[in-house]
């Protein structure tokens, strides 16, 4: 593999995720890796640009596993952070955008929400081949940087950033999602999976106060075996417990004739 090779890594989780750095440990054996994530915890941000993010751009050094990285928090969201990444800190496209290790699966139609996806959705629309890697978590606090084995996710980024950078993706593939079951190992199988068309995460109202003080929503996992097809990328990470790789498309168009749709959609009266 070619040393001279540009790989960009961030995440939605914030710079100090333990999960950028067990990707970043594991890709720098690919090429250079620029780290640039968000500089606070914004999961959930889909691949929102908000006009409210400051955009303040800072470099330091973190030491990780004994060694100096030089990175750059950013204040904005995950697609955000590509964006300033590619346009400002870097010297022309990178060859490939990784975005993770997340605390957390990002499943289903759930996807479009998780600023993990966004992030590899966002570097995919720039052209460049994406990649998105979450891992799954054994309870729901996907929000702190609990102790996680990054061994199993961390070899699977690495093995599959090396098979994007090695051969060129096909037509209507614009990125990867790798999904990784918790407990797994570098030896669990992966598999070709298709995005499952069920809501993963089950939205649920939870109040503060009275109804002018503050109502929050949540989501907590909430499927079983028999609403989902095998096949998918749920079913194979929850229930077969196999690594899930999923291709995607910017391509959000229906794949029905045009045509039979249109005559369909017509007012014969």
């Amino acid at each position: 593999m070619n040393e001279r090779l540009n790989i960009l890594l961030t995440n939605d989780d914030g710079i100090q995720s333990p999960g950028l750095w067990a990707a970043a440990s594991e890709l720098s054996r690919l090429g250079y890796v620029t780290v640039a994530a968000p500089r606070d915890q914004v999961s959930g941000s889909g691949r929102s640009l908000p006009h409210t993010s400051d955009g303040r751009i800072t470099k330091t050094i973190l030491k990780i596993n004994e060694q100096e990285w030089p990175v750059f928090a950013i204040g904005g969201t995950p697609a955000q952070v590509v964006q300033h990444a590619i346009l400002e800190i870097m010297q022309g496209k990178p060859d490939l955008v990784v975005s993770g290790i997340n605390y957390g699966e990002n499943l289903g139609t759930s996807i479009t929400v998780s600023g993990t996806v966004g992030a590899a959705m966002e570097g995919a629309a720039m052209g460049i081949p994406s990649l998105a890697v979450s891992l799954q978590l054994a309870g729901t606090d996907y929000l702190s940087y609990t102790d996680q084995d990054f061994s199993a996710s961390g070899y699977f980024t690495y093995l599959f950033a090396r098979k994007i950078l090695e051969k060129t993706f096909p037509p209507d593939v614009d990125l990867l999602k790798v999904e990784v079951p918790t407990g797994a190992t570098p030896k669990t199988p992966w598999r070709i999976t298709r995005l499952a068309r069920h809501r993963y995460y089950l939205p649920f109202a939870r109040r503060v106060g009275e109804w002018e003080e503050p109502y929050l929503i949540e989501g907590r996992p909430h499927v079983s075996a028999e609403e989902v097809e095998p096949g998918t990328d749920i079913h194979t990470v929850l229930f077969e417990q196999l690594v899930s790789v999923t291709p995607l498309s910017l391509d959000f168009t229906s794949r029905v004739d045009l045509k039979a749709l249109e005559e369909h959609l017509k007012d014969n009266l």
